[in-house]
């Protein structure tokens, strides 16, 4: 499936869309280059999902934990600064993965052998028009 952010003005429209497309799946892995929006488009799925606090890249923080509208957790991964896979089993990765909340990663080709089954990759990229495209496999 494909999806077009054209600009900001329909980032939260493509944020409903995508989340009506992806049913119960509940572990999202974000792929694509620096700058291409991977943290901007999670924040607009934050959103949508009812999340008030502010979201922003835990780049150094590895995880943040936000609360969604019904009151359930959202984990946000930044796994840019991962040097080795023992970093992210000691920070309690298989707790939050394995407790069925929204988890929600940046740059997991970091982590690729610790990402479970049933991850569905999001894969963000620009097109000429400077257009984000987003495309996953359900």
């Amino acid at each position: 499936m494909q999806l077009i952010i054209s600009d900001l003005t329909n980032i939260q429209s493509v944020a409903e869309q995508f989340l009506a497309a992806i049913g119960q799946r509940r572990i999202l892995a974000f792929y694509g280059p620096m700058g291409v929006g991977k943290t901007t488009f999670i924040k607009a799925i934050c959103h949508v999902k009812g999340v008030t606090d502010t979201v922003n890249s835990p780049t150094f923080a590895i995880v943040n934990e936000y609360t969604d509208g019904e009151g359930e957790p959202i984990y946000h991964f930044d796994f840019y600064r991962i040097k080795q896979l023992a970093e992210v089993v000691d920070l309690g990765y298989d707790n939050y993965i394995d407790s069925g909340a929204f988890c929600l990663m940046e740059w997991p080709e970091l982590i690729e052998p610790l990402l479970p089954d049933e991850v569905l990759r999001v894969h963000l990229s620009e097109d000429a028009q400077g257009r984000r495209v987003i495309d996953f496999d359900l």
